[in-house]
């Protein structure tokens, strides 16, 4: 007599508002003192995981930690200083981790960035284009640093914030720099663009690997300041800020909602599915905010057709690990 196996539960519908618990994991959340990086942090505290604020400012990682503490009691939350505009800074960061207890990573959010509005050109004092530098070649050679404490949990995720600014823009693989032709609103969007397709590509070299270790891309969609509730001193939005940004809210959100798509790729085990995960559906996707990709709850997508793109994924990964000098390639399984 044969029977037939138990099937497996659905998972329950994804709450925003209603987090699982996380009480014995542990996060880095890169840029974790401001904006979107603010709220991630708050957000993943309030699921009883133990929080750690990378920021090159300590003044303002320490506001920021006190902002959470009042928003969320008891929460444990740390911070490391991380300046990813210097390459030969981030070896360091594994150590500051294991100086506050930290032995193993979870997940890592890599949602630090900087965006210029106006020339000048400017550079990190390694010689790379600001933005492009910061907000990709940084973080490339930080996760290859902080591949052995994330090797170390048992299924943990490297989370890549990208931009809905990158979906317009395309590489200029022989000018990553930007030195032919600088325009800080487009070396931003390429410079994100860049950082989301790092996330792909890691997946696609972490599961070649076999490693326990899984890369997620996600992008917050429209998140304004004049629609991101207070946090102070972190964030204060007046009064004329909220009646101005009223016709806006039609369309995008705060920053408070633009964390959310990287809180569910954190902590939701369907993003995992490894049905999804097939290489051939075209990296898993992605996540993003329901509603256009630009507000409302978070949702898997697929991804933009450019973002698909495996030659141009692995000839900027052989780029970056010449500029940094680092091979995030070399995983441990």
């Amino acid at each position: 007599m044969s029977s037939t196996p138990p099937s497996t539960p659905p998972s329950p519908p994804w709450d925003v508002r209603c987090l699982p618990g996380a009480g014995d994991r542990v996060f880095l959340v890169t840029g974790g003192n401001a904006g979107i990086g603010y709220f991630v942090a708050e957000q993943l505290s309030a699921t009883g995981a133990t929080v750690v604020l990378g920021s090159r400012n300590p003044a303002r990682a320490g506001a920021a930690t006190d902002a959470i503490r009042t928003r969320v009691p008891g929460a444990r939350v740390r911070a490391v200083r991380l300046d990813l505009a210097d390459l030969s800074s981030l070896e360091a960061v594994a150590g500051a981790l294991g100086a506050l207890g930290v032995d193993r990573l979870d997940a890592v959010v890599l949602n630090a960035g900087v965006a210029l509005d106006d020339p000048p050109r400017r550079e990190t004092g390694d010689g790379h284009e600001l933005m492009f530098g910061t907000n990709h070649l940084g973080h490339f050679a930080l996760t290859s640093w902080l591949m052995p404490l994330l090797s170390a949990a048992p299924a943990a995720r490297v989370v890549t914030t990208g931009s809905f600014a990158a979906k317009s823009e395309r590489l200029d693989l022989d000018d990553l720099q930007s030195r032919a032709d600088y325009r800080p609103k487009r070396t931003y969007g390429r410079s994100k663009l860049a950082q989301m397709y790092f996330g792909v590509e890691l997946g696609r070299r972490l599961r070649a690997a076999g490693s326990t270790v899984a890369s997620v891309v996600v992008h917050p969609g429209g998140a304004l300041d004049s629609l991101t509730p207070s946090r102070p001193p972190v964030h204060v939005r007046g009064a004329g800020a909220r009646l101005g940004a009223a016709p806006a809210a039609l369309v995008l959100q705060g920053k408070d909602a633009g964390a959310w798509p990287a809180v569910r790729a954190v902590l939701d085990p369907a993003v995992l599915d490894p049905g999804v995960l097939d290489p051939a559906v075209r990296g898993g996707g992605m996540w993003e905010p329901r509603v256009f990709g630009l507000r409302g709850e978070p949702r898997r997508a697929p991804l933009w057709n450019h973002l698909a793109d495996p030659v141009v994924a692995a000839r900027l990964w052989e780029a970056s690990r010449a500029l940094t000098g680092v091979d995030v390639g070399a995983v441990p399984g």
